[in-house]
């Protein structure tokens, strides 16, 4: 009896790892599966279904300009967070540390402390400038506004290679910042390779 059971126990173990049976398996697609930054292995990914036909091309457009602009400002960051980790200061800032123990301006010397107010309004004016003012954009995230930077003159291909290499760009950017500021709040950086402040 125990023996039949042991058997019939390795028989149903061995059946999960049996190759399943497959069908015709019909594959969903989207009207955005052509755009940039919809590559393999994922493809469009948009789990929450945010986007789901080509009636939502506005919708979709603002997304991705919000996508771009966020993974500028998260390339900025990293590397912003990495220079000031390495020692680089303005001059007179020697001694303001880097990471999240910046924003404590209680500690520095009273004619640095207006430096992170002003940082703030420089962002808040740059968001407001860095938008499509003529209306002519090309893509959503084009704020040439009619100053071409030579980028008029390279082939499509080339622009839609540039513009998925910002996009990854700043997905990883993105997830990169979010990780260095979640570790910096553990107090785990020095685990992951990263100078502690």
């Amino acid at each position: 009896m125990m023996k039949s059971a042991i058997l019939a126990a390795l028989v149903a173990s061995a059946a999960a790892f049996a190759p399943a049976q497959t069908g015709r398996a019909s594959v969903a697609v989207n009207a955005f599966d052509g755009e940039i930054g919809a590559q393999a292995p994922l493809g469009y990914f948009d789990p929450l279904g945010l986007c789901t036909d080509e009636g939502d091309r506005e919708k979709f457009d603002h997304l991705r300009e919000v996508e771009i602009r966020h993974g500028r400002v998260a390339m900025l960051a990293v590397v912003g967070w990495l220079t000031t980790a390495a020692g680089v200061r303005l001059p007179g800032m020697e001694a303001v540390p880097f990471g999240f123990k910046a924003l404590d301006i209680s500690s520095l010397p009273f004619d640095v402390r207006g430096t992170v107010p002003f940082t703030l309004g420089t962002v808040a004016v740059l968001s407001y400038a860095m938008r499509d003012v003529t209306g002519e954009s090309d893509f959503a995230g084009d704020y040439r506004n009619n100053i071409d930077f030579g980028w008029d003159s390279q082939s499509d291909a080339w622009k839609e290679k540039k513009r998925a290499i910002e996009l990854n760009n700043g997905r990883a950017a993105q997830m990169g910042i979010l990780g260095i500021m979640v570790h910096e709040q553990l107090g785990n950086l020095g685990s992951i390779g990263l100078p502690t402040p």
